[in-house]
């Protein structure tokens, strides 16, 4: 059973195990490989004069894997809430948390099933979002969503943030105290 199970590893996705795994909490970062991240070209992005979207996409999960985070390729067909967590089915392939972030990039299907309520998205092109309040909580008790699925902008420099914002609220509730993350210069 992985503590949390992050479905999406894009920038908001492969943000939130970045921090989810280097906090300790036992990650499933699982990815479909259909980010759009992967067709984009930045120079927008702080940090970075400019990089590839697929470089980045790379980047970003090679952290999270560094951390300890279990990266899957595959794609989640159905979620199903249980009494002790969650099933995730993926292609012949099921997994167990306690905790799931959903950062699905454009598509909320798969939060619909479960029954995470939706609503109107406010980026050009972005028709539905999921409904999610400020820490990015869903109404779905244990699942949590971050990034463009969450109606934040589809820009990477802000999902990046929002998949990092969303794990430190999880991380908090589950410890049960404000959690806070600051690597020092050694």
């Amino acid at each position: 059973m992985f503590d949390i199970a992050i479905i999406g590893a894009g920038p908001a996705g492969a943000s939130a195990a970045l921090f989810t795994a280097k906090a300790g909490k036992k990650t499933l970062l699982i990815d479909n490989d259909k980010s759009m991240t992967k067709r984009a070209w930045m120079e927008n992005h702080y940090g970075v004069s400019e990089i590839s979207g697929p470089d980045l996409v790379e980047l970003g999960q090679k952290q999270a894997v560094k951390f300890g985070a279990e990266l899957v390729q595959n794609d989640v067909t159905n979620l199903t809430k249980k009494d002790d967590g969650f099933l995730l089915e993926a292609n012949g392939q099921e997994f167990e948390a306690k905790y799931v972030i959903i950062a699905t990039g454009v598509s909320v299907a798969l939060a619909e099933t479960i029954g995470v309520a939706t609503k109107e998205g406010t980026e050009p092109r972005i028709k539905t979002v999921l409904d999610v309040d400020a820490s990015g909580k869903t109404n779905v008790d244990g699942v949590w969503a971050a990034g463009t699925c969450a109606g934040v902008s589809v820009h990477t420099i802000i999902t990046a943030g929002d998949g990092a914002k969303v794990a430190i609220n999880l991380i908090s509730e589950i410890n049960g105290e404000r959690y806070v993350d600051h690597d020092i210069l050694k």
